[in-house]
């Protein structure tokens, strides 16, 4: 389970940048998840409340926002939308494809009191 390391690493990254910036409580945490990214939703919330406890971010409310993926096909030479990994262009079928965006975790926003 991947996702509580991820979890563990938002915590530290949430908590340090509020504390550097002179708040003592997170109380809202905002992660954008690629479609593409491997992470469930469910689990990852469920993992970040429990790397949240006994740190300034325990109670933190997570907010999930899903990207969508979008990849640049080497054979037709268009941008497409994908819905999963190793699905082929939906223009060409192809297999070519450079995965533009979708396939991050990343903190958009953090809320601090």
């Amino acid at each position: 389970m991947h996702e509580m390391s991820l979890a563990m690493s938002t915590v530290d990254l949430v908590v340090e940048t509020a504390t550097r910036q002179g708040f003592s409580k997170v109380t809202g945490v905002w992660l954008e998840v690629g479609r593409l990214s491997c992470v469930e939703a469910d689990t990852i919330a469920f993992c970040f409340e429990a790397a949240a406890r006994a740190t300034p971010a325990e109670g933190a409310r997570l907010h999930i926002e899903h990207k969508g993926a979008e990849a640049w096909c080497y054979e037709c030479h268009l941008t497409v939308t994908l819905e999963r990994r190793g699905q082929p262009c939906p223009q060409c079928g192809g297999f070519q494809l450079r995965v533009a965006q979708g396939d991050s975790l990343r903190v958009t926003n953090i809320e601090v009191a």
